[in-house]
C-alpha cells in the first residue's frame, strides 16, 4: 500500500518524512482503520511494540486518522490534518515524552494533558494525545492518567506505547485497547530501510541493534556496525579470558558510544542465551552449574541471565549519576570469571 493512500507518520524521535509504511504493521493499521470506519475508535490504545518496531509511527499513523480531512479514505496523507500531523504541528495533537533529566514523565506533565484535552478541539473533531515511551511514566503520573482514562472527555483519542507494558499499573492496562506491533523480520526490517534511505550497510546495522529498523532511520549505518563489531570482540575476548576487564570498562566508560555498547552487550547476552539452548529442550530449572552445550566457552545461563538483567539496569539508570566505569568493571570480571575453556 502507498504512503500516499495510506498515511505517513514521523515520530517525533524517528525519521523525517518517513513515508515508507512499515509493512510488518499492516494487520494494526487495518484493525484502526476499520475501527474507525464503524464508528468503535477506542478512546485510548496501548500499542505493545518490539524496540524499533514502529510504535510511535503507528501512534502518529492513528493520530492522522483520526484528524483526516477525508474521512472516507483516511488518512489520506495528503490533507491539511494529515500533514500537519505528519510535521508534528497539529494543534489537536500533544505528545507527551520523557524529560532529558529525569528520563521520565512527571505527572505536572500529564496534568497539563488533561487540561489541553479537556479543551474544544480547533478542527472540530478529535483532540489526540500520544504518550510515548509510557513506560517511562513514573507512579504517580501513572495514577495521575488514569483518571483521564476512567472519565475520557467526549472526541479524545489517547494513545500509549510501551515496549516494557508490564511496568504499567494493570488498571492502566485494562482502560486501553492493545495493539501489538511485532519486531520485522531481517529481510522486511532492511527491505523498509532501503525504501527510506537507499542502500546501505543495513544488515550490518540491524546486526548490531537486534531487528529494530526505526532505530536506524536517521542513524549512520557503517558507525553503528563498526561499533558493534567492536563490541562482541571485545565482549567474547572477556569470555574467553584473553582481555582486560579493567581497561575495557575504562575505554567503553570514556566513549560516547556507551549506550549503543550497552546494547550490544544486551544482544550479545541474549544471542548466548538463545544459541546455546537447545530449541526443542525448554528450560525448566535453573542449576548451579554451567549446562549449555558446548560452543568454545561453557557459559552459566544463571549467571547470563543475571548479567542480561544488571546490563538492562544500567542502560535504565544513565539519569542517575554513578561510576560507569566501575559498573562495567564489575559486569566485566563476572563475565570473564565464568569463562573457561569447554
Amino acid at each position: 500500500m502507498s504512503a500516499a493512500n495510506d498515511g505517513a507518520a514521523p515520530a517525533a524521535s524517528a525519521a523525517p518524512g518517513m513515508s515508507a509504511a512499515p509493512e510488518w504493521s499492516a494487520a494494526e493499521r487495518a484493525t484502526l482503520r476499520a475501527a474507525y470506519r464503524a464508528g468503535r475508535l477506542p478512546h485510548a490504545l496501548l500499542i505493545h511494540e518490539a524496540p524499533g518496531a514502529g510504535g510511535e509511527w503507528l501512534a502518529t499513523w492513528a493520530a492522522q486518522l483520526a484528524l483526516c480531512r477525508e474521512p472516507a479514505r483516511a488518512p489520506c496523507g495528503a490533507c491539511t490534518g494529515c500533514r500537519r500531523v505528519w510535521a508534528l504541528q497539529h494543534p489537536d495533537v500533544t505528545w507527551l515524552r520523557a524529560t532529558e533529566e529525569s528520563r521520565q514523565i512527571r505527572i505536572e506533565q500529564v496534568r497539563d494533558l488533561a487540561a489541553e484535552l479537556a479543551l474544544t478541539a480547533h478542527g472540530g473533531g478529535y483532540k489526540v494525545g500520544i504518550v510515548s515511551p509510557a513506560d517511562a511514566l513514573n507512579r504517580f503520573a501513572a495514577n495521575a492518567l488514569l483518571k483521564t482514562l476512567e472519565e475520557p472527555p467526549p472526541g479524545t483519542l489517547l494513545v500509549l506505547t510501551a515496549t516494557q507494558p508490564s511496568r504499567l499499573p494493570p488498571t492502566l492496562i485494562s482502560r486501553c485497547q492493545r495493539l501489538r506491533v511485532r519486531a520485522p523480520t531481517r529481510a522486511e526490517g532492511i527491505a523498509w530501510l532501503t525504501a527510506l534511505r537507499g542502500t546501505g550497510e543495513w544488515g550490518e546495522a540491524l546486526e548490531v541493534l537486534g531487528d529494530a529498523p526505526l532505530l536506524l532511520a536517521r542513524a549512520e549505518p557503517r558507525e553503528i556496525a563498526q561499533t558493534g563489531l567492536d563490541a562482541r570482540r571485545t565482549l567474547d575476548a572477556l569470555a574467553e579470558g584473553t582481555a582486560d576487564p579493567v581497561a575495557e570498562a575504562e575505554r567503553w566508560a570514556r566513549g560516547e558510544a556507551l549506550p549503543l555498547r550497552l546494547r550490544c552487550f544486551e544482544n550479545w547476552l541474549t544471542d548466548q542465551i538463545r544459541r546455546r539452548t537447545p530449541s526443542a529442550a525448554p528450560i525448566t530449572e535453573v542449576r548451579a552449574g554451567p549446562y549449555l552445550p558446548a560452543g568454545g566457552v561453557v557459559l552459566n545461563i544463571r549467571e547470563l541471565f543475571g548479567l542480561l538483567d544488571e546490563v538492562r539496569e544500567l542502560r535504565a539508570t544513565f539519569d542517575v549519576p554513578l561510576n560507569r566505569g566501575l559498573a562495567l568493571e564489575a559486569l566485566f570480571r563476572r563475565l570473564t570469571r565464568q569463562g573457561a575453556p569447554s
